[in-house]
């Protein structure tokens, strides 16, 4: 492939004014073609400023940038593919204040505390890519590493929205006297600003947290979101995260959907979560069916929230984390479980759930079968 011309076209291109833009990401079929584009656009981009804003993804031997609605790779045909840089959405579905304190019903429903005695989830590292942390929680304070943001990559990922803090003090929150307790309280959270305020991200922010995620050594991810959409690019990177031997455990969606969920929980390479309330029944807004590989707690979960308060929310974001802190329990015992070893475990120590209309073949998360599965 001819990097000079292509780099020239796409200059050209980014270089356009008057026009409908939007992000797209183009990604290289070989690795030999994106390490000359990337020495060759070092080389000119400080020059040229149109090709400042573009984005590597090396993980998938990729860019993004903004581009005119119009615009092709046909003279390129076969170097490269391109497709539309989506947004992508955090899944929530309602929030209110609650005043209950101490440890949630959903770290009591899956039998959490029962296990604290021989595993907390010490050292477990957990790549939560979401809207970032309120890092001066007192739940979360012990639980937290220094993560990374993505949207401004000079500042910390501080939580402009609260998804992000919710989530990680379901996973890690470790303040049992004055505050709450999270289901594997002494694991390790590393926050990945992906979203922004709105809890929106673009796919390549979260190509580039998987990226970091993988390199900096996480055992698991955290995907709170999902979208409708297909990505090739999403894909790809995922497929890197679970053959480096990254657990991805992702939300199924929450449009109440029987066939349906959405992706990335709809790769087999993730764990795909299902929400549940507290009578152990699908809750009514979570996607449910074949997909599904486990259900948690997802109605209704206290947690923590901005400026050191507590919220509670609903939505497969929610059971979500709950898988995510009861995976660490489990890989704190034993670390050497691949991803697809720790998804064998999770299907064969599922509690039934309570319904004459449940499926047979998936149900609730339970903490101690699955540990003891895990020793079988």
């Amino acid at each position: 492939m001819d990097i000079t011309a292509f780099l020239r076209w796409l200059k050209d291109t980014m270089a356009c004014t008057g026009q409908t833009t939007k992000n797209r990401i183009i990604r290289f079929q070989q690795q030999g073609d994106y390490r000359r584009f990337l020495q060759e656009w070092s080389e000119v981009s400080t020059a040229s400023p149109e090709l400042k804003p573009v984005k590597q993804m090396r993980i998938i031997r990729a860019i993004s940038c903004q581009l005119p609605v119009e615009a092709t790779l046909s003279g390129f045909s076969g170097g490269v593919w391109i497709e539309d840089d989506r947004r992508i959405t955090v899944h929530t579905a309602a929030k209110t204040m609650p005043l209950e304190k101490g440890i949630p019903w959903g770290v009591q429903q899956i039998k959490a505390p029962l296990a604290w005695s021989t595993t907390t989830g010490h050292r477990v590292k957990i790549g939560v890519i979401d809207t970032g942390v309120d890092f001066s929680h007192p739940d979360l304070r012990q639980s937290l590493s220094r993560g990374i943001n993505l949207l401004n990559r000079s500042m910390l990922p501080h939580d402009d929205n609260g998804h992000g803090t919710h989530i990680a003090g379901t996973i890690a929150a470790a303040n049992q006297v004055h505050g709450m307790i999270g289901i594997a309280p002494r694991a390790q959270i590393l926050p990945v600003k992906a979203f922004d305020h709105n809890g929106s991200a673009f796919v390549s922010d979260i190509i580039l947290g998987i990226d970091w995620c993988v390199r900096n050594r996480v055992h698991i991810i955290n995907m709170s979101f999902g979208m409708k959409t297909r990505s090739k690019a999403l894909l790809n990177a995922i497929n890197n995260a679970y053959n480096a031997g990254v657990i991805v455990v992702a939300s199924s969606g929450n449009d109440g959907k029987r066939r349906s969920v959405d992706y990335p929980a709809r790769y087999p390479q993730t764990i795909s979560v299902g929400a549940t309330n507290k009578l152990r029944r699908i809750a009514p807004f979570s996607n449910r069916g074949t997909f599904i590989d486990i259900y948690a707690p997802g109605d209704k979960i206290f947690s923590a929230w901005l400026r050191g308060k507590y919220h509670e929310m609903s939505g497969t974001s929610m059971a979500t984390s709950h898988v995510s802190g009861a995976i660490a329990l489990l890989l704190a015992q034993k670390p050497g479980l691949s991803p697809a070893e720790i998804k064998a475990i999770l299907k064969k120590s599922y509690l039934p759930l309570r319904s004459t209309k449940a499926p047979r073949y998936t149900g609730e998360i339970d903490v101690m079968k699955m540990l003891g599965a895990a020793d079988r």
